[in-house]
């Protein structure tokens, strides 16, 4: 699947005027593989995160999953294509507290009109792929912050998504936490063969990643220069 843009915009009203944080964007991100953007905070990264998965409307131009441009869908229909074709990851987990993490896996299945029984079945099939298999019963509460962003990792993948998009997947974890999670998205990105498209502070996230780019103001993408590896 090829995830591109096209004269992407977006501007948001700030008392009487227009500010710009992205403009006119053109941009090709790889067929599969991993992705990071990089760049200093403000500048507009988790805006085109947001973008590219559908969570925030663009001001003008095209995004383009392969020949679908869903920016011109509707809200029920781009919630549709959402939900079969993007997987989307928070810094902040946003389970839903008062269900297990199974029932918080299951939930995109159940609301594309999967059955219970093929949604659990699968959920607890992603949960055990991600180590989470023996706390399928726990509610995130009494999950540590690294379970709870396996069980959130597992939420986005569970429906085998052509796009997993990731905001600062390892911000509020640990260094060895952080590294896990960096080498399960990783694998979870090479067993579906789609395109991860990570934003990201940590240059070590950054590094793992088959390419960087470097966002600047504007919106625009450039190649990011690796530190020595």
């Amino acid at each position: 699947m090829r995830l591109s843009v096209r004269s992407l915009s977006k501007s948001y009203r700030d008392a009487d005027s227009d500010l710009t944080i992205i403009n006119s964007l053109n941009y090709d991100f790889p067929e599969k593989g991993s992705l990071a953007i990089v760049g200093r905070s403000g500048v507009g990264k988790s805006t085109l995160l947001h973008l590219l998965g559908g969570l925030d409307r663009v001001t003008s131009g095209k995004i383009l999953y392969d020949t679908v441009d869903i920016a011109a869908l509707s809200v029920n229909q781009l919630t549709a294509f959402r939900g079969k074709k993007v997987g989307f990851i928070f810094q902040f987990h946003h389970l839903l507290p008062e269900f297990s993490a199974l029932e918080n896996v299951a939930m995109p299945l159940l609301v594309q009109g999967v059955t219970e029984e093929e949604a659990r079945s699968r959920a607890s099939e992603i949960l055990d792929k991600v180590g989470m298999n023996h706390r399928l019963s726990h509610r995130p509460g009494t999950l540590s912050g690294g379970e709870q962003q396996r069980v959130a990792i597992a939420r986005a993948v569970v429906h085998h998504p052509d796009a997993i998009l990731a905001d600062e997947p390892t911000g509020n974890l640990d260094f060895r936490t952080a590294r896990e999670v960096q080498e399960l998205l990783l694998a979870i990105n090479a067993e579906l063969n789609n395109v991860l498209v990570v934003v990201t502070h940590s240059d070590d996230l950054a590094q793992s990643m088959q390419h960087v780019v470097e966002m600047s103001p504007g919106g625009s993408l450039e190649r990011w220069e690796r530190s020595g590896r």
